[in-house]
């Protein structure tokens, strides 16, 4: 993703979330999602999708079992 996706989309975040601890930042040899960080931490990964001209963005986030305790 470049840097004008992952801006806006750290922005919806933020608005979403109530949090301004949550950060977008690009990841390495790929341009199809970014990592997703909160307060430092990461907590997930934002995947691109282009499917018949549109474009929508997936948010994956995985809790462990042991987070919940």
């Amino acid at each position: 993703m470049n840097d004008m996706e992952i801006a806006k989309i750290e922005r919806y975040l933020r608005r979403k979330f109530r949090n301004t601890g949550i950060a977008i930042e690009g990841r390495k040899n790929k341009d199809d999602s970014a990592e997703v960080m909160l307060d430092g931490e990461f907590i997930g990964v934002v995947f691109k999708d282009e499917d018949d001209g549109e474009t929508s963005y997936d948010l994956h986030m995985t809790i462990l079992d042991i987070d919940l305790e």
